[in-house]
């Protein structure tokens, strides 16, 4: 694809839970490990939140996340949970569970027929987020998987400005940014990318895709947008 080809990217950057994975499959039984475990350790022994509150609270940052649906506690629980969750996601990942939505990995592969590079930018855990691709069999498929626990960024808009200084995807590319929350379309936005709202995913409210510049209902028809 030549750079700049007429409405098609050169590049597509895609948050991970919400967007391509169908992430609730795996998390709620995770979640009750978590809180099953902190309970036992005596780090958090306040009753465990609704697990429909850690999935409302994806697209954030992890502590974010813990002081969200942890009120009060301390930050040896929060890592702890960091710790734990990790561990229960890749133990689950490993044994099957999880799924990415419906037609991920084929639109994936069209995409990447087409010319475009792929690119993965989440604000979960390095080996939770590689670990998703792995064990998908998508990883192959990207030439880059950013997240905000390898690289520190105190936002996702710091974290895909790093994605595309290092590979050196400029103004005169032609740059996606593909996600289901407010965090995402702030993303791209704030690095000046045409915005892609996943509205089949469950975690958001509708509202958060309101200043996306497109909204998706299928991850197919990513390949008839024309931006």
């Amino acid at each position: 694809m030549t750079i700049g080809q007429q409405g098609r990217p050169d590049a597509v950057i895609f948050d991970m839970d919400g967007t391509l994975f169908e992430t609730d499959k795996l998390l709620i039984p995770v979640h009750e490990r978590v809180f099953r475990t902190l309970r036992e350790e005596g780090l958090y022994v306040e009753e465990a939140p609704p697990a429909e509150r850690l999935l409302g609270c994806l697209g954030m940052l992890l502590d974010d996340i813990w002081r969200e649906i942890m009120p009060g506690s301390t930050e040896e629980a929060r890592l702890r949970a960091d710790e734990l969750l990790l561990q229960y996601e890749l133990e689950g990942l490993a044994e099957g569970e999880g799924a990415l939505y419906p037609h991920v990995e084929d639109t994936l592969r069209k995409l990447k027929e087409n010319g475009a590079k792929l690119f993965v930018a989440s604000n979960g855990l390095e080996w939770y987020v590689k670990g998703v691709a792995e064990h998908k069999g998508i990883a192959s498929l990207f030439n880059g998987i950013y997240s905000a626990g390898e690289y520190e960024t105190a936002s996702k808009v710091d974290l895909v400005a790093r994605l595309l200084h290092d590979h050196k995807l400029g103004s005169q590319h032609a740059v996606w940014m593909v996600g289901d929350r407010s965090s995402d379309v702030e993303a791209g936005r704030g690095n000046g990318l045409k915005t892609i709202g996943c509205a089949y995913a469950r975690y958001g409210r509708a509202s958060e895709l309101a200043d996306a510049d497109v909204r998706i209902s299928d991850f197919r028809e990513l390949l008839q947008l024309q931006l």
